[in-house]
């Protein structure tokens, strides 16, 4: 899978290199500032992200918190809204003239940050409750007798054990604003993703956006080499099979601001786009859009979506191995090159995929399986940091005495290690889906003719400005991706129901 990741690296080299103009553009004050527009939105969102990523799932997780269950559910939910959405949506309502408010500095960078960080914290919040379910109480519960409080507990022993969660789903944060070109596009930012979109558009040259292409690459491998650095050597507490649940920390009074804290953040992430989208739906051109064409579209979106997040958590499964057990040089460059597609543009992905296809394999060109492996190119990271997180919970000791009772090493595995990161690939599968069910840039370029899914028909009639039209396509992607959440949420529900009650 590896080496499939390596295509766009190498045919972005090649563009890159066919005019030496572009490398005269690489050093010139205007890329500098696409690098650092890029670069600061970047990084402020992942800080925030991080931070509200995993208070959220403490706090759902760990604390009696108000509702929850509800916002085991409400958090995760604005994971089914695209950034494209998201973006137009929250300008609508509070942009300038909104439907709810006029805030004029909405529009830029602020616009962008709280808008990607709406729709990237649950990265960090999936991630850490899976981690959080699988630790072992009793060190926590240790440090507690010894007099320290819940918040001293949490910043000694918790945190500490969050690192993987903290530092793998900050990166996938990281990299997928790196990689945005909705959410930037529509808030009107200057940065490297729509940088290349307009040079890609609008010259038959692709040498100077193959560049950016590769300045974005090198910010991808800074970007893990930075994960990796802060992940460090030092493994987490491991996790025990069939371990309880820790007790709630009791937070008195304020149970219910925080609830109602990441109750804000579903419904402005998710809720408040669903009601611009109905009142646009009723206000606007609906009735013209066909039924059975938009069904069509969530066919396909679906079939493509669910077989991009089958074949990442089986291809990302041996790397997670590798990575966890193995550290060799061999685990670091297949790690770091399986990540590095995630940094990339669906556009640029779209187009080395046509000139692999086209140059190797011409059957493949213009059918669904090119479109499965571009999703799995772009999208490999969000399974390998799931199962990576979850794997890294699980001591090699217990593999070690299922195989001292008679187990082969596969039989071992099998029994002992995939039961304890079954959680992490339902999760790094719904995050493939969900994202898979989102991604335009690709689609557009690479889905066979007659083929739309929900994703190419929002963004065909929204840039039409008819939004009317785009509506319910959107209300139905909204509505498939969290219907898709929604028994992964079920069932964690009932496993901690049952550890309960055990």
């Amino acid at each position: 899978m590896a080496g499939a990741v390596a295509i766009p690296l190498v045919h972005l080299v090649v563009r890159a290199l066919e005019s030496e103009r572009a490398l005269d553009e690489l050093f010139t004050g205007r890329v500098a500032r696409f690098v650092t527009t890029t670069v600061t939105l970047a990084a402020v969102t992942t800080a925030i992200g991080v931070f509200v990523g995993v208070g959220a799932a403490w706090l759902v997780e760990r604390t009696n918190v108000a509702g929850r269950g509800v916002l085991r559910v409400l958090a995760v939910l604005p994971l089914a809204v695209p950034t494209y959405v998201s973006a137009l949506t929250i300008l609508a309502a509070f942009g300038p003239q909104g439907i709810v408010a006029d805030i004029p500095a909405l529009v830029g960078f602020w616009g962008s940050a709280i808008v990607l960080t709406l729709s990237t914290y649950p990265y960090v919040f999936l991630i850490s409750l899976g981690v959080l379910r699988q630790m072992d109480p009793a060190i926590e519960e240790a440090a507690t007798t010894l007099g320290d409080s819940p918040w001293v507990v949490f910043h000694r022993v918790v945190l500490p054990q969050l690192r993987p969660a903290m530092t793998g789903g900050g990166l996938l944060i990281f990299l997928y604003v790196l990689s945005d070109f909705g959410a930037v596009s529509i808030m009107r930012i200057d940065t490297l993703t729509r940088a290349i979109f307009l040079e890609y558009r609008s010259s038959f040259d692709r040498a100077t956006a193959a560049l950016l292409g590769l300045v974005l690459v090198a910010l991808t491998l800074a970007a893990i080499s930075g994960e990796r650095a802060l992940r460090g050597r030092t493994a987490p507490a491991r996790a025990v099979a069939g371990a309880r649940i820790a007790a709630p920390v009791p937070l008195r009074q304020a149970r219910w601001p925080l609830g109602l804290g990441v109750a804000a953040l579903g419904v402005v992430g998710s809720v408040l786009p669903v009601a611009v989208l109905v009142h646009w739906a009723v206000s606007g051109e609906a009735g013209v859009e066909a039924g059975s064409i938009t069904a069509r579209a969530a066919a396909v979106s679906v079939q493509v979506s669910v077989a991009a997040a089958v074949v990442a958590v089986v291809a990302a499964t041996p790397i997670a191995f590798l990575s966890v057990r193995h550290r060799s040089w061999f685990a670091r460059v297949t790690e770091t090159v399986s990540v590095s597609g995630y940094a990339l543009p669906g556009l640029v992905i779209a187009l080395a995929m046509v000139f692999a296809a086209t140059q190797m394999v011409p059957a493949l060109y213009h059918t669904l399986t090119l479109v499965v492996i571009a999703y799995v190119i772009r999208f490999l990271p969000e399974s390998l940091g799931a199962v990576r997180a979850s794997l890294g919970q699980v001591d090699p000791a217990l593999e070690e005495a299922a195989r001292s009772l008679g187990r082969t090493r596969f039989q071992a595995v099998l029994s002992v290690t995939v039961p304890l990161v079954r959680s992490g690939a339902l999760s790094g599968a719904a995050l493939v889906f969900l994202t898979a069910m989102k991604e335009l840039p690709a689609t557009l370029l690479l889905r066979p003719p007659g083929y739309d899914t929900l994703a190419t028909r929002v963004w065909t009639a929204a840039s039409q400005g008819t939004y009317g039209r785009a509506a319910p396509a959107a209300l139905l992607l909204v509505a498939v991706s969290a219907v898709a959440l929604w028994p992964l949420q079920i069932r964690r529900a009932r496993q901690v129901a049952s550890k309960v009650g055990g």
